[in-house]
């Protein structure tokens, strides 16, 4: 019964981001979404996705029907489920048949491995608990398939009675489990905890040994490495580290630690390491959530440098201040521009850009000083690049505002019933041309963003593909009250590209023309570089 410890073996790695990820709060998939993750996380070389309960709703019923025509190219397809519910009634148990239909490679079926859960919950005995497995999974396997028993509540079952605890998984393996996963369900074990347990667990059984963490003490991640370090072979997780209450175990985070730093080799040679940031966007995209800019590995800040010192450290050699280099995990570096920033930054922003300014020592001070000033006003460029490039552009002379404000009027209304609308009436030269127009909007910024787009079409059709896709607005000093200054965060697109452009002032009007016009701006300086349609 003896399981050795192989620090040479490799690891399989199981994504649920499709189940037990969309039991987080504010998390919801249609079927189409669970399909385009499902394929993603194939691409990326993922070793089992679980797709869901078939026998619970019928969204996964349908999930499973149309994945039956995906050619997954490297990941096994998985349905997830319970024992049945009483020993003597497994062949009719409709949850162990709902899976079966579900038609997959593999099955996930978690059973109770804590007593007061089998006593409590479902009223049985040991035996009558120990029975349910074991059936259940020999039911399952009798029909061809592989069967993964989730060992639901195992640690704190077995901190409660490691006996009861290990004779319920010793008897999923006599079921013919061919993994069993450890799971630390309410998420607050310890890693040395989890350790030692482990390597209890795997000098019992003689089936690989898998882990299934959760966040609630904020050490899922570190529990499942701990968990393999110890031996185990078998990693559940979820992209992003989605899941019910503080989340599951973040496979963003757990596979880049265990293959670049442990050195543990994956189960599938064709996993993809560096489209893992691209994979932990994509998954955010599809469930319309912000993505964590601070997430280790994949995170946009996750490499990215504002002290000066810093800076000019990394520019002398990144592993000064990176402990990997970003493009292993298909992220990059990046220099922040801020109050805190050196000539290294700007140098280095610079460069980015295609500009050199090495020899320009001068003018890297100037704009040092400039981007300083600006922020003790309470201007951000760390959050506003583009706005950040056209000052670089003007100072080198190469950037001129294509257009000129020559009168702007604001006008709002709102009446008793409930109606509001704002109006803009503007007035600009373009090439020594004046446009005059209206136009109106939801509120006064919307109007600003309708009028301006309205008044220069005809100069510069190609604006049209342009929207305004985030606004944000920051007071800057609370205790002025109303007259206290405000930062406008703009992010535009037009459909391939994004980009941010930064306003600051008393009036919030005002603040938002600024980041309104830079956004245009930056779009027609990035079309028309060399070109003279400038004023």
């Amino acid at each position: 019964m003896s399981h050795i410890m192989n620090t040479h073996q490799r690891i399989e790695f199981f994504d649920t981001t499709l189940r037990d990820g969309t039991q987080g709060e504010g998390v919801s998939l249609s079927v189409q979404d669970k399909l385009f993750i499902a394929q993603r996380l194939d691409e990326f070389g993922m070793d089992y996705i679980e797709g869901g309960w078939p026998s619970s709703n019928p969204r996964d019923e349908e999930f499973f029907n149309l994945a039956k025509s995906i050619d997954f190219k490297h990941a096994q397809l998985c349905a997830f489920g319970s024992t049945a519910r009483f020993p003597n009634k497994i062949e009719s148990d409709a949850n162990l048949n709902g899976l079966l239909r579900a038609e997959t490679p593999v099955i996930t079926i978690f059973g109770k491995t804590w007593r007061f859960h089998s006593e409590k919950s479902l009223g049985l005995t040991d035996a009558e608990n120990e029975e349910l497995i074991f059936k259940s999974v020999q039911y399952l396997k009798s029909h061809g398939r592989k069967v993964i028993f989730d060992a639901e509540h195992f640690f704190d079952g077995y901190k409660a009675d490691a006996d009861f605890a290990k004779k319920m998984i010793l008897a999923a393996e006599r079921g013919g489990a061919d993994i069993i996963a450890l799971c630390d369900t309410n998420g607050g074990s310890l890693p040395h905890e989890v350790s030692e347990i482990m390597k209890d667990v795997l000098s019992t059984v003689s089936v690989p040994v898998g882990i299934h963490a959760h966040n609630d003490g904020e050490l899922a991640v570190a529990n499942s490495i701990a968990a393999v370090r110890a031996g185990a072979t078998h990693v559940q997780g979820t992209m992003n580290g989605l899941g019910e209450r503080c989340g599951n175990a973040n496979l963003a985070s757990i596979i880049p630690n265990l293959i670049l730093k442990l050195k543990r080799e994956p189960m599938q040679e064709a996993l993809h390491l560096e489209k893992l940031t691209a994979l932990s966007n994509f998954v955010n995209e599809i469930l319309n959530l912000p993505s964590n800019t601070r997430s280790p590995f994949v995170g946009k800040s996750a490499f990215a440098h504002k002290g000066g010192i810093h800076v000019s450290a990394v520019l002398k050699d990144s592993l000064m201040y990176e402990h990997i280099d970003p493009t292993v995990v298909g992220n990059k570096q990046r220099v922040l521009v801020s109050d805190l920033a050196g000539q290294s930054n700007i140098r280095y922003k610079a460069a980015e850009l295609g500009v050199d300014l090495e020899s320009n020592k001068e003018l890297a001070k100037k704009l040092v000083d400039h981007i300083k000033k600006l922020e003790y006003e309470g201007y951000q460029f760390e959050g506003a690049e583009a706005s950040f490039e056209l000052i670089l552009r003007a100072e080198l002379g190469e950037f001129k505002p294509y257009f000129s404000v020559l009168d702007s009027r604001v006008h709002t209304e709102y009446n008793k019933h409930g109606h509001h609308a704002a109006h803009v009436m503007l007035k600009i030269e373009v090439g020594g041309e004046i446009e005059h127009t209206a136009a109106e909007g939801d509120g006064p910024v919307n109007a600003l963003d309708n009028s301006l787009r309205k008044a220069l079409t005809r100069f510069y059709p190609e604006i049209a593909d342009i929207q305004l896709i985030d606004y944000k607005v920051r007071v800057l000093d609370e205790k002025q009250g109303t007259s206290a200054k405000v930062r406008v965060l703009i992010e535009t697109s037009d459909g391939h590209a994004t980009w941010s452009t930064v306003g600051v002032s008393t009036n919030i009007i005002e603040a938002s023309w600024q980041a309104l016009s830079d956004s245009v701006n930056y779009k027609l300086f990035k079309l028309h570089q060399g070109n003279e349609m400038t004023v």
